[in-house]
């Protein structure tokens, strides 16, 4: 209980700052791949995340709130169809779903989750998140975007470049001692940018074009029945993903956020986030994996250290030198540290079906993880109209329908 208990100090501004910095890429890549503004998704993923613990201040679980990637098609969709301000409309009404649910849960209590998400289907789910967002981690370590698309730099360099930032804060996370062990992540990035910066391949016109305060592209939403029709059934896929990632959150500091909190509320909190996040003009938020994993490696388990990784995502947000500053970190670095955070996600899916004893001699649940895992990772894809559902979304219902359907399996069948 101790360990996590909300205390806003100083001195953990700068492992907030780490933190931000795991955040940063997966922040502003979904506004450049979908034409919103990177400034106001950093505004509106820190104001998200003050809004996400004011709600849940009795027991605020360590979690940061951003950019969620399974918005991207939809968006860059809505954004070509309708405009920035329609799309807008469908994101609010997506906020509003979390939120219906979260009610759904406080009247119905949280059994209703444990039913039909058991270990068994919430397991794999954190599994495929991981593995999943591995590709990108793996393209960005070899000096590709994300998306694989664009060689940004040489791979011979940016293997180079990227490894010697994983090796440094694998070695950071293990050895170091007092603040330098909560801090493993900038040592990695400071490794990594310095090998970068001896091949000469840090691009500093970032920092040149950039003014010294610039107020971000807020947008007025506009009312689209159109947009929110379209939108508002991908808020499954992310709704199930907060749930595996409150779940995950649980496991590494070892206090259940599903009771307190609970769902009711944290959920609740992803909502109006969300919603308020698309009143500005930004992308949705939701929790993110790989501030968890970073969690898992610094065990800097206080909530306050995501308070100050907020504050500090508001003022870059106003402040363009900073901004560009940030800009100018190679994508091999960030790869490098990203191939180690995503990989730990996957291990924690395998440490809850450990921790809730799943039997995976059961051909029952054998089923069921093996399906949550190939839908979910294989590119599986089920269209209903102008409504698709894939990845984790797709992977999640599957299993759950799966575990409703299938019938337990007695002890003389299993034999």
């Amino acid at each position: 209980m101790e360990k996590t208990e909300y205390k806003f100090r100083m001195k953990d501004s700068i492992i907030g700052l780490q933190f931000l910095f795991v955040a940063f890429g997966a922040l502003v890549l979904v506004p450049i791949l979908t034409g919103l503004d990177p400034s106001v998704a950093l505004f509106t993923a820190g104001i998200g995340t003050l809004a996400f613990q004011f709600i849940n201040r009795k027991a605020v679980p360590p979690i940061f709130l951003a950019s969620s990637f399974a918005f991207i098609a939809p968006i860059s969709y809505g954004v070509a169809t309708w405009g920035i301000a329609a799309t807008m409309s469908g994101l609010i009404a997506a906020g509003f779903f979390y939120i219906i649910l979260s009610f759904i849960i406080r009247f119905k209590g949280s059994d209703i989750i444990h039913k039909y998400l058991p270990a068994v289907v919430v397991g794999p789910v954190i599994i495929s998140i991981g593995l999943i967002l591995a590709p990108v981690a793996v393209n960005m370590a070899m000096g590709k975007t994300g998306d694989g698309a664009i060689q940004l730099v040489s791979i011979d360099k940016a293997l180079v470049i990227s490894m010697i930032a994983l090796v440094v804060t694998v070695f950071a996370s293990l050895v170091g001692k007092g603040i330098f062990k909560l801090i493993p992540i900038i040592f990695g990035i400071i490794a990594g940018y310095l090998v970068a910066l001896a091949y000469g391949i840090v691009d500093f016109s970032s920092i040149e074009k950039s003014a010294w305060f610039a107020v971000p592209n807020f947008v007025t939403p506009t009312f689209s029945w159109e947009a929110i029709i379209f939108i508002l059934p991908i808020a499954i896929a992310p709704a199930i993903e907060h749930i595996g990632d409150m779940l995950a959150i649980s496991n590494v500091t070892k206090r259940d956020y599903l009771k307190k909190p609970g769902l009711k509320n944290t959920l609740l909190g992803d909502g109006i986030a969300t919603s308020l996040a698309s009143l500005f003009g930004g992308p949705p938020n939701t929790t993110y994996s790989e501030v968890t994993g970073a969690v898992s490696i610094t065990k800097a388990f206080n909530p306050a250290i995501m308070t100050w990784a907020a504050i500090f995502a508001i003022v870059l947000a106003f402040v363009g030198k900073i901004g560009g500053v940030l800009a100018t970190i190679p994508v091999p670095v960030m790869g490098g540290i990203l191939l180690l955070l995503f990989g730990l996600i996957a291990s924690i899916g395998l440490g809850t079906l450990v921790k809730e004893q799943v039997d995976l001699t059961c051909t029952r649940n054998m089923v069921i993880v093996s399906m949550i895992l190939v839908f979910a990772i294989g590119g599986m894809t089920f269209n209903f109209g102008a409504v698709s559902f894939s990845g984790i979304g797709l992977g999640a219902v599957i299993g759950i329908l799966l575990n409703i359907i299938l019938p337990q399996p007695t002890k003389e069948i299993e034999k």
